[in-house]
Formats: C-alpha cells, structure tokens, sequence
C-alpha cells in the first residue's frame, strides 16, 4: 500500500490534552448581514492554551466557522472537524430558544 498521498490532518493534531468547557447560544452579527444571527460559541482548553470556536448558521444549509484563541487561523474544514469532536453531546438539540430584543 502506497501512502504518497497527501497526509489527512487530524482535527486536534498539535493540540494537548484538548476538552471543552463551555457551549453556549449567543446573538452575532456579520459583516454579510444586516440582521441579527444566532451562533453557538464553543470554548476549549488545551495545554498550549484557550481557543474558541464560533458556528454561525448563516441559513439553514449555509454555516461558516471562525476560530479564535490557539485556533486562530485554523481552516473551515479543521474547525468544523475539531468543533464535532469537542462539542458535548446533544448540546445544539436542546430546545432553548434565544430571545433578541
């Protein structure tokens, strides 16, 4: 078996001891958008240090990943990845609902 390939990347490759310590629902504005969003906020600890990653449902079909902290300039792809992977289970299934205004 030949692995000239290129390498797949695991999503929390580099990161020590990574967990996460909190998931929350929060408005979020865009620089795309006039309204307000709901994003979901996913904060990590890891050795080397904190990091957030924001889940912004732009629309039901359409989601963008931003991250910040120790995953600042992280790809979508990894971050979407490393945000599946850390997320708590049946955290986004909950029914709470986010009142603006």
């Amino acid at each position: 078996m030949e692995t000239d390939g290129p390498k797949e990347e695991l999503p929390l490759e580099g990161l020590s001891n990574a967990r996460s310590i909190a998931l929350e629902r929060f408005p979020i504005r865009t620089r795309e958008s006039s309204t307000t969003l709901s994003a979901w906020r996913l904060e990590i600890a890891t050795d080397e240090g904190e990091g957030t990653i924001y889940l912004v449902e732009i629309s039901p079909d359409r989601a963008i990943f931003r991250g910040g902290g120790v995953l600042l300039g992280w790809s979508q792809p990894r971050l979407e990845a490393a945000y599946r992977a850390l997320k708590p289970a049946s955290a986004e299934t909950s029914s709470e609902t986010l009142q603006l205004g």
